[in-house]
């Protein structure tokens, strides 16, 4: 469970195996400078801290990583959370935080909870997902169409009357440069397919930009030169306070590595019918969101596009993964510099692209035509994250998906009283010892049956229908065979009702508890203080024991028929 697959995939590696790899690490490498620059400068760093981002992240998810093929490196889902971090906390904020999120997602992968962030619903994904996008496409407005305004506000509400208000600026060459840079991306692919339409982009948009001297902010004009060599590591300074405050945005950077780097690794075994290993997946991923901050790099993750694309290059094993780390190393040390001749309108031209594959409309539509409650955690989500902050959106999406998801397990759990007149209907794949049909129910004897969970939502439920029942009875039967497991709560009603019992001067009888709801009733003292004798397997035992208390003889005859009445 904790071996990374590159040492699985070494055992049996060839030179076919590298010579693909090779290829694929290249062309990948090459896809994800132009990603890793545009990510890096909206995260709000400079464009090479994107690059020693990708250099990291590439080399020690693939390095340590539970998936052949994962590509790891910056993604569009830090955008918000890291740009949001440096401007409250800044540059040695991000590094805690990234480091703590680092730490959690490796004591995640160490505690085995990899198949937990299954738990996580669709709906609360793609509402912070299509929330990110939205986002990304209204920071990149500005650049997109040259607009010059100093202090663009941070929020996104107060983006849009910026923008309004600063359209007279609008620099036509940067649009052109803009749109150029969106028709290569969009046409490229049906011109040549081998090499990646980013990438194409970028070059066709720097060299248009240049060679007719147009007017537009570039990288170097920005940013100035991008270095051309790798940092020494350096280390925060810690505090408790910083701790205390950049703690729930670390939960979230880990939340959202575990959850980008899983399903980019799903995804990529559906591709080529492999299986990853979840809890070594984010025990690389959690090292490197610890070593990306030490060299000055923001938060890593896997990465879909580029996981596609290294499959589809012909990569097969983690070994692509690090040579495109290495490949991205190289062009760093060797063209760097040029990298500060790139406009500023072509990496928003290729990030608007990103939020329009990220937005996912498709799935926009789908989530709206869910039940209420999907749609209601959906559009919560989707709305807080646009609005307030991805951190509240994620708390509130979760405990809203969490009470949603209790109140419909309470829905579904029934409960039935079984009376003196019988409706076949109900009963009629019921046979032998566990059939009411055809069986008496002494007078003074009622029976109650609880299908489903019996949680602390079934257990409020349960005690009102009791309390609408004013006949006299002596005896209670309580149904558990379609009961899998019971809670705390559940326990506490049960002895509830036996305390009601006793002072009603009548007897609890349990029928069919299974190994959970048994073992926790025995644990908690349940079935001392009801009595080894009032819990029976199924219940015609429990019939019989009714009879045994009301002094009659076992099968006796006191009433003609039984009902089974659901409330």
């Amino acid at each position: 469970m904790f071996i990374p697959k590159l040492i699985t995939t070494l055992r049996t590696y060839n030179k076919n195996q590298f010579i693909r790899d090779l290829t694929a690490g290249i062309i990948v490498g090459i896809v994800a400078l132009p990603l890793a620059i545009a990510f890096g400068i909206a995260s709000g760093v400079s464009p090479e801290k994107g690059i020693i981002t990708a250099v990291i992240g590439g080399f020690i998810i693939s390095a340590l990583g539970g998936s052949k093929v994962s590509i790891g490196g910056p993604t569009g889902a830090f955008i918000v959370i890291v740009f949001g971090i440096i401007q409250s906390h800044g540059i040695n904020g991000l590094m805690i935080a990234s480091i703590l999120a680092g730490l959690i997602l490796i004591a995640m992968g160490l505690m085995k909870l990899g198949t937990l962030i299954k738990f996580i619903p669709l709906p609360l994904i793609s509402g912070f997902t299509s929330g990110i996008a939205l986002i990304i496409f209204t920071t990149q407005i500005k650049d997109f169409l040259g607009l010059k305004i100093n202090n663009l506000p941070p929020d996104f509400l107060g983006k849009l009357p910026e923008y309004l208000k600063n359209f007279p600026s609008l620099n036509y060459d940067a649009l052109i440069v803009s749109l150029v840079t969106l028709l290569v991306i969009i046409l490229f692919p049906f011109i040549n397919k081998k090499i990646p339409g980013i990438f194409a982009a970028l070059v066709i948009g720097t060299l248009f930009s240049n060679f007719l001297g147009m007017n537009v902010e570039t990288i170097g004009s920005k940013f100035g030169s991008i270095q051309n060599y790798f940092p020494a590591p350096s280390f925060p300074e810690i505090t408790y306070s910083e701790i205390y405050n950049l703690i729930g945005p670390a939960f979230t950077i880990a939340i959202l590595a575990a959850i980008e780097s899983l399903l980019c690794a799903v995804v990529a075994d559906g591709i080529i019918g492999g299986r990853h290993r979840s809890n070594m997946e984010l025990i690389a991923n959690g090292a490197a969101n610890v070593a990306s901050p030490l060299f000055g790099g923001i938060p890593v993750t896997g990465a879909i596009a580029r996981t596609v694309t290294n499959i589809r290059s012909g990569g097969n094993t983690p070994v692509a993964g690090i040579i495109h780390s290495f490949m991205l190393l190289l062009i760093m040390f060797f063209f760097g510099n040029y990298a500060g001749m790139i406009p500023m309108a072509v990496l928003a031209s290729i990030l608007i692209v990103v939020s329009f594959n990220m937005f996912e409309w498709r799935e926009f539509k789908a989530q709206l035509k869910m039940p209420k409650s999907d749609i209601l955690v959906f559009l919560s989500t989707f709305i807080l994250t646009i609005l307030f902050d991805l951190t509240i959106a994620i708390e509130i999406g979760m405990i809203m998906s969490a009470f949603l998801f209790m109140n419909r397990m309470a829905s579904v759990a029934n409960i039935g009283m079984i009376s003196r007149e019988f409706d076949e209907t109900l009963e009629q794949d019921d046979t032998g010892v566990n059939s009411i049909q055809n069986k008496e129910i002494p007078k003074g004897v009622i029976i109650y049956e609880i299908n489903g969970p019996f949680f602390f939502g079934a257990a409020s439920k349960f005690k009102e229908i009791l309390r609408s029942v004013h006949s006299k009875y002596n005896i209670l039967i309580l149904r558990l065979r379609n009961v899998p497991a019971i809670d705390a709560t559940g326990i506490a009603t049960i002895e509830d009702i036996y305390d009601e019992c006793r002072k009603n001067n009548s007897v609890l009888i349990l029928s069919g508890m299974h190994a959970q709801p048994l073992f926790a009733s025995e644990k908690s003292g349940l079935i001392k203080k009801i009595g080894d004798d009032n819990v029976r397997g199924n219940v015609d035992d429990a019939l019989n024991r009714a009879r045994e208390i009301l002094g009659l003889p076992p099968g006796e005859v006191t009433a003609e028929k039984e009902t089974s009445v659901e409330k």
